[in-house]
Parts: structure tokens; C-alpha cells; sequence
């Protein structure tokens, strides 16, 4: 069946919302647990930092890659069956961890991971065009903001239930004991180490394609775009649509702040004499205060402030701290833990990065019309900023150190600001 979005009535419309925000979840719980793997391959494949990010570039660049061949995907089988090969795909890539961790290869982790990105490629494609087309425009910031927290929901249990099936109360010694190992005595531990990643891989893999099976007997409809107006049909592609390609930029550079203030805090934190062990429950803090920044909006959005202008302010807000973790120091403790204050305002980045997305999204495809799908594929090519920047940031912490990379941060608020304020209202590449 083919419906409209305006035509789904409240049941529909209830079951579709229910649907996408489990796939939401999905996304949060496979993409966050990476927080975690990030400082776990470090120790277990003997790694430095710019190797170690190769995980969320190996995740994340498969958006770049493969976004686009999955909006042809989705044009020849339609969402409902796209869902259902995107789950499968994610089974397949969680499954290859279990030949890379018994032969310890960092590269089969690497495949697993893209694989892994793959799968999401297609459902992310599907899932936020899906939920800003489904109810009102002026509440679709809301709509996102919900799917927000079912996705940092996952993102915080994530890293803890990782570290529950993987780390041992007696690690916190073990790994200080590593470098002091001989060769034979340091290989056996790591061989270990890494193995412990079999089951809970195993069991991810299970449950996606079960996720799959059961979407595929869902009453899920699929939906076409009824927007049709603002001049869509004269366009001949999406590049034509200036508001959409630096929109797409827009979420580059976000998404990587976003990873960047997630995936990197357990390391900086390391820095500051914190173990892995002890630093496991900090990513969860970034996601809680993201959690903080949906509630806002489903709150005050649009009742009391418009969507847009909540992204203008959380634009500065996300400028402003990214400046303060750059040139603040001191001692805090807080949450039993002593560190630099500049490591929570890192932490608060999560607040402003909350309605971010939320913000650029709507604005971004307003009046694509018949380019919609293509138009969606282009902004979740965007995601591949969490494969590049982070990368970036490792190799500053190399050069410099883990706190002066941060500077990365400031150029991609100062894009966002633009967007936020100027960048979404251009219409023509021509200059009048």
C-alpha cells in the first residue's frame, strides 16, 4: 500500500512513529557503543590515536560512500523492504568481529565496522525523511527531538552494557601491567582481551536480524512525498538547491563536533590520569545532556519558541562552549572524579548538539519536491563527518596534544552559525 503522509491516520501514524523510533534505538545503541571500542582497540591492537579513530572513520565513511546507493535502493524496492535489507546488512557486518577477534586483525574489525555503516546508511535514509514527512513542518523538530532520545537512550546504554560484557573489575591494573610485559606473556593477554568481544557481537548480530524479520511483517506503509511546491519541479537535481548542499555541509561538520565530544572524551579524560575503567560512565554524560536538549525542544518547540530559532541558539550555545574547552583549565571534582573543568564543558557540548540536527534538517529539504529522496541521501552523505573529523582531531592530539586539538571544534560552530542564521535562506548560486 502506498500512502501519503497526510493521509496516515492516528493509528498509522502511531505505528509508524513506534516503528521508527526502535529503528532510532538501533542506530543510538550500534553507534555509540564505538565511545567505548575506540579505547579498547587502542589497548587490545596496540594502537595509536590516529589509529584508533580508524574505527569511526571506518563506520561512519560508509555514509559518504553508500547513502546515495541506497536512495536508488530505496526508489526500486521501496522503504519497507529497504528497512528490512538495512537490518540485514548491520547482522552481516556485527557478525564479522567474530573471525577478526580471534585472529586479532585490526583491518576485519575495520570491514565489520563499514559493513556495520552500511546497514545504517539505508535506515537513516529511510528513517529522518520518513519522520519530518509524516505530521505538521512546524513540529518536526519535535518529531526529530523524540528520536533524539530514543537514539541517546541506546547511545547511553550502550557504552555500559559494552562495558559490562567486555570489562573485568581487575582490568584497571591489567592494563597498567601491559606495556611491562614480555612479548609471549603480552600477546596471550591481548589475544584475551579482544576475544571478549565474540559473544556480545554475536548476540547484536542475532537481534538485528530478528529486527529485520519482524519490520518485514510489520503494518509499516510506505509513504511518498507530498511536497511538491518552492519550485521543485524546475530543478534538475539536488545540487541546484544551494539550501540543501550547504545544509549538507552543515551536517559534516555537526556530526563530527558531535563524535568528536562523545568518542574522544574517554581518552581525554586519560590524559587527565583517568582509566578506561573509571572514564567508561563519561560518554553516557554527554548523551544524558543531549537527552536534557531533546527534552527542551519537545517542551518548547514550537509553543513557545520556533524551531529555527532554537537552532540559532543552540548554534551559538555549541560556539561558545567549543571555545571554553579550548582555553579554559582547572580542577574540578565532580561526580567523585577530579578533572579539568574544560572536559565538562566538552561534556555540556551534548546540550546545544541536541537540536542541532533537529534544526537543519527541515530547513535543509523544504520544497525539494520529487527530489526528496535524493535530496534525504545527500544530507545522511553528510554523516561521513564522523569518519573525517574525528580523524583530524586524532591527528592533532598526536602533534600537539589531546586538549589544544580540540580547536576543531571552533571552525565547524562558526559553520553552523552561518547555516543557522544565513546559509538556509540561499535559494540561487547565482549572486545578484
Amino acid at each position: 500500500m502506498t500512502t501519503s503522509t497526510y493521509a496516515l491516520d492516528k493509528k498509522g501514524t502511531v505505528i509508524s512513529i513506534g516503528i521508527i523510533g526502535m529503528m532510532f534505538f538501533v542506530f543510538g545503541f550500534v553507534s555509540w557503543v564505538n565511545a567505548i571500542l575506540i579505547p579498547y582497540f587502542k589497548i587490545a591492537c596496540e594502537l595509536t590515536n590516529f589509529q584508533s579513530y580508524l574505527v569511526a572513520f571506518a563506520f561512519y565513511i560508509s555514509y559518504l560512500v553508500m547513502s546515495m546507493p541506497s536512495s536508488y535502493l530505496l526508489k526500486r524496492v521501496g522503504y519497507k523492504k529497504g528497512i528490512v535489507i538495512g537490518f540485514w546488512i548491520m547482522a552481516l557486518g556485527a557478525l564479522l568481529f567474530v573471525p577478526a577477534a580471534y585472529g586479532r586483525t585490526y583491518m576485519i574489525f575495520l570491514a565489520g565496522l563499514f559493513t556495520l555503516g552500511t546497514g545504517l546508511a539505508v535506515l537513516q535514509t529511510v528513517a529522518n525523511l520518513y519522520i519530518t514527512l509524516i505530521g505538521d513542518k512546524e513540529r518536526a523538530a519535535q518529531r526529530i527531538s523524540m528520536m533524539g532520545i530514543c537514539n541517546k537512550g541506546a547511545g547511553i546504554l550502550a557504552p555500559l552494557a559494552f562495558s559490562w560484557a567486555v570489562l573485568r573489575p581487575t582490568d584497571n591494573e591489567l592494563f597498567k601491567q601491559i606495556p611491562l610485559m614480555d612479548v609471549v606473556q603480552r600477546t596471550a593477554v591481548l589475544d584475551e582481551l579482544i576475544l571478549r568481544v565474540v559473544a556480545p557481537y554475536t548476540v547484536v548480530a542475532i537481534v538485528l536480524f530478528l529486527i529485520g524479520l519482524l519490520v518485514n511483517y510489520s503494518p509499516l506503509p510506505e509513504i511518498e512525498n507530498p511536497d511538491t511546491d518552492d519550485g521543485g519541479e524546475q530543478k534538475k537535481g539536488v545540487l541546484q538547491f544551494p539550501h540543501l548542499v550547504l545544509g549538507a555541509i552543515a551536517i559534516f561538520l555537526h556530526v563530527g563536533t558531535q563524535v568528536i565530544a562523545i568518542d574522544t572524551v574517554i581518552n581525554y579524560a586519560d590524559s587527565m590520569g583517568l582509566s578506561l575503567v573509571e572514564a567508561k560512565a563519561l560518554p553516557s554524560y554527554t548523551l544524558t545532556a543531549t537527552i536534557i536538549g531533546y527534552l527542551l525542544g519537545i517542551t518548547l518547540i514550537p509553543r513557545f519558541i520556533s524551531q529555527k530559532r532554537m537552532f540559532q541558539i543552540c548554534a551559538l550555545l555549541g560556539l561558545s562552549l567549543s571555545v571554553l574547552v579550548c582555553v579554559v583549565h582547572g580542577q574540578v571534582a565532580w561526580f567523585n572524579m577530579h578533572l579539568d573543568v574544560s572536559l565538562w564543558f566538552l561534556v555540556f557540548i551534548g546540550l546545544p548538539n541536541a537540536l542541532i540536527w533537529a534544526g537543519i534538517w527541515p530547513l535543509a529539504i523544504a520544497g525539494l519536491g520529487k527530489y526528496a529522496k535524493s535530496g534525504s541521501a545527500l544530507l545522511i552523505m553528510g554523516l561521513c563527518g564522523n569518519a573525517i573529523l574525528p580523524m583530524i582531531y586524532g591527528a592533532l592530539a598526536d602533534i600537539l596534544d589531546v586538549k589544544q586539538a580540540y580547536w576543531v571544534l571552533v571552525p565547524c560552530f562558526l559553520y553552523i552559525v552561518y547555516y543557522a542564521f544565513w546559509g538556509h535562506r540561499v535559494k540561487s548560486w547565482s549572486v545578484k
